[in-house]
């Protein structure tokens, strides 16, 4: 059910309140029971979760990479990256305990 947020103009005070479709609108106020109420034009807290929304699927990614990320795979698996230890850099006694 959406939330409706309404302002008195005689105590000042705002309030929310849950209506559906088929309510009627709020005419008093919950506080001073004043009939000098407006509605108010209020924030969405509408959130798209999941796939096949235009955020999660279409969107244009970031680009600012340019790459970077594939560049560092193919270093990866040629095995030039310092990370990666070959078997003539290591000790004669890591050899036999390997």
């Amino acid at each position: 059910m959406p939330i409706y947020e309404y302002e008195c103009r005689a105590c000042g005070e705002t309030f929310e309140v849950f209506l559906s479709n088929h309510d009627a609108p709020v005419k008093k106020c919950q506080h001073c029971k004043s009939t000098k109420i407006r509605k108010l034009v209020s924030n969405c807290s509408f959130q798209l979760k999941g796939t096949g929304w235009y955020l999660t699927d279409y969107a244009r990614k970031d680009t600012s990479d340019k790459g970077g990320a594939k560049k560092k795979e193919k270093t990866a698996e040629s095995g030039s990256t310092s990370d990666t230890k070959k078997v003539s850099d290591t000790k004669p006694a890591e050899k036999a305990a390997a």
